[in-house]
């Protein structure tokens, strides 16, 4: 179609033929063919364009479409107006717009090999890392990824509750949050956790954060300083370990035994640690609970040595016999314990939500660091989940998923017991989401093993990079929430015939 350009004089010339390229919207086509133009000289700088109404009546397009146009155009600096007279073409474009379009007039790519950034210390640590907590890929049918809770979850009672707080939202519930949290998921979180895990908090040490990972950062941030020692369990949580590499610290291991890390032998560097990441309720991923007396001693380790512990307490609600172990933050009385947990394996990953019980002095520190980070929580769903738990549903929920977990937990074992017999040993079956499956004999091609595990649609972790100095024995973490029964029994069927087949 033939477009116009009005010259000096105010007489229409036929200048160019412009080409709508027919994707995207009638005024997105129009301003680029237009910016095409004026980049590449067909209108000619100085030049007068033709008013809207000229332009929509030769195009045969609204004069709105037009006016669009030409507001981007004029809002980016391809166009000039003039007072009175019209739009015209600027005299002169910057030399760096016009060389970076082509002739086309579009923007040109990047440059193939892009100069390599300079990168902070962290920066330089994890660019190589794969991080991620997504879903798995979906193209292995049996996969016992740990850490990955039921989805079975009351979504019409939550979408119940996330409309009702929709409905009822103020004004001031759509301005920032305060960074610690909504006051209300604070009371509901400490109310929750002093009844089922005899935590000794009120609601003002409660600061909710996005899931226990973001917790332990903060903790980092605000204890540490780069090359300070923290003590972990051996073997021992990556994600954690993670955060503390990445900040520059000088990772202590202390071996795990039935009855939890223990502290006695700990060496010079350990006594310096200012800092312990521990799982006592049910250690990841050995499965190992930690008794009183080295829960009284790694408190006095603790006092004396003037450090912090993190207590992760990520999944012990899934305790299968009895009821499950009261918190470690529970026996302190120093104030040393950091208490954290994630509605994440409770609820669903998605939600984001956890929270952090914090010594009081600790309190005003981590919620500056954390207002620095992200300047607070979304709201709707902090209210939400607060009045989840206020009105019963959260434990409810977790009574159900106790009892399907626990039906998954009893497939689980007793395929192993058909398939796997006496070949193999399990750690950590009274709790949590996961077994440590031990072989009784080594292969002397753990790779070799693995992937012929996974050629039979069976997807299972080597405990190996959970450890500073391997294990002398081949183990595997089989999670079991997020299968069926059925996908538990086949999954190990295949797994024993690819472990065991010559």
């Amino acid at each position: 179609m033939r477009h116009f350009v009005e010259d000096m004089e105010g007489h229409l010339e036929a200048v160019m033929l412009l080409k709508l390229d027919g994707s995207g919207p009638l005024s997105l086509q129009l301003y680029q063919a237009l910016r095409a133009a004026i980049l590449h000289g067909k209108l000619a700088p100085g030049a007068r364009l033709p008013s809207t109404r000229t332009l929509a009546g030769e195009m045969g397009l609204s004069r709105n479409t037009v006016l669009l146009a030409y507001e981007q155009l004029l809002s980016e600096g391809y166009a000039a107006g003039r007072h009175g007279s019209g739009t015209y073409v600027p005299s002169e474009l910057p030399d760096d717009v016009a060389s970076m379009v082509r002739p086309q007039g579009r923007l040109l790519a990047p440059p193939a090999r892009p100069s390599a950034p300079q990168l902070s210390r962290v920066g330089q640590t994890v660019r190589n890392w794969n991080v991620t907590w997504a879903a798995p890929d979906g193209r292995v049918p049996y996969d016992f990824r740990y850490g990955r809770p039921g989805l079975d979850f009351p979504h019409a009672t939550w979408r119940r509750l996330l409309g009702r707080r929709l409905r009822r939202l103020s004004v001031g519930d759509l301005d920032y949050g305060p960074p610690a949290g909504s006051p209300q998921l604070r009371a509901a979180v400490a109310a929750y956790l002093q009844g089922s895990r005899g935590v000794n908090c009120t609601a003002d040490q409660v600061v909710i954060v996005h899931g226990s990972q973001q917790a332990v950062d903060l903790s980092a941030r605000v204890l540490l300083d780069p090359g300070d020692h923290v003590l972990l369990e051996e073997p021992f949580y990556p994600g954690a370990r993670g955060v503390f590499i990445a900040a520059g610290m000088r990772i202590v291991t202390a071996p795990v035994a039935a009855d939890g890390i223990d502290v006695s032998g700990l060496g010079a560097a350990g006594q310096r640690a200012r800092l312990a990441y521990v799982t006592p309720s049910h250690q990841f991923p050995t499965g190992a609970i930690m008794s009183v007396a080295r829960r009284l001693a790694l408190l006095t380790w603790a006092e004396e040595a003037g450090a912090y512990v993190i207590e992760d307490d990520y999944d012990s609600e899934y305790r299968y016999g009895g009821r499950p172990i009261e918190a470690l933050q529970g026996l302190d009385r120093a104030g040393r314990v950091i208490y954290v947990g994630t509605f994440s394996k409770l609820m669903f990953p998605a939600l984001r939500l956890g929270y952090a019980v914090l010594p009081e002095p600790l309190v005003k520190p981590f919620v500056a660091a954390k207002a620095l980070a992200d300047t607070g929580g979304a709201t709707l769903e902090q209210l939400a989940l607060a009045d989840f738990i206020r009105e019963g549903h959260f434990e409810r929920h977790i009574r159900r998923s106790r009892i399907a977990n626990g039906a998954h937990r009893a497939a689980l074992l007793e395929a192993i017991e058909r398939h796997l017999g006496d070949r193999v040993e399990l750690s950590g079956a009274n709790a949590g989401l996961h077994v440590l499956l031990w072989l009784n004999q080594t292969p002397a091609r753990p790779q070799t093993v693995l992937e012929r595990v996974e050629a039979v649609g069976v997807r299972v972790y080597p405990v190996t990079p959970f450890y500073v100095t391997p294990p002398k024995r081949f183990g595997v973490i089989l999670g079991y929430a997020s299968l069926t029964e059925r996908q538990i029994g086949e999954g190990v069927r295949r797994l024993a015939t690819a472990l065991f087949s010559t």
